[in-house]
């Protein structure tokens, strides 16, 4: 009987981009909390992270301009703004790429 076994190495794809940014992100609005909306903005997030959004790309979309409206409407870190922009761009460039 064979087994499989992990393999040594993984290549790293902009996928894995797009999680490490989406993780940063939820980091930086947990270690900036309280600001105002930063409850509702974790939640946001942690539904734009979910296995559902993961694959429906246009329905993560969606939930980043959420995202991105509810910084833009309140006072939130900049940090909070600089990785709603960081998911946002590599986002984009998923979607791009799939269209080529």
């Amino acid at each position: 009987m064979t087994f499989y076994e992990e393999p040594a190495h993984y290549e790293k794809t902009v996928i894995s981009d797009l999680q490490g940014a989406w993780e940063n992100l939820r980091r930086t609005v947990v270690e900036n909390h309280p600001f105002p909306e930063s409850e509702r903005l974790l939640f946001h997030v942690d539904e734009g992270m979910s296995w559902e959004s993961v694959r429906d790309l246009s329905q993560m979309r969606k939930t980043l301009l959420l995202i991105q409206n509810l910084c833009n409407v309140n006072s939130v870190p900049k940090e909070v703004t600089e990785w709603v922009e960081e998911v946002l761009n590599i986002l984009k460039e998923i979607i791009e790429g799939d269209a080529s």
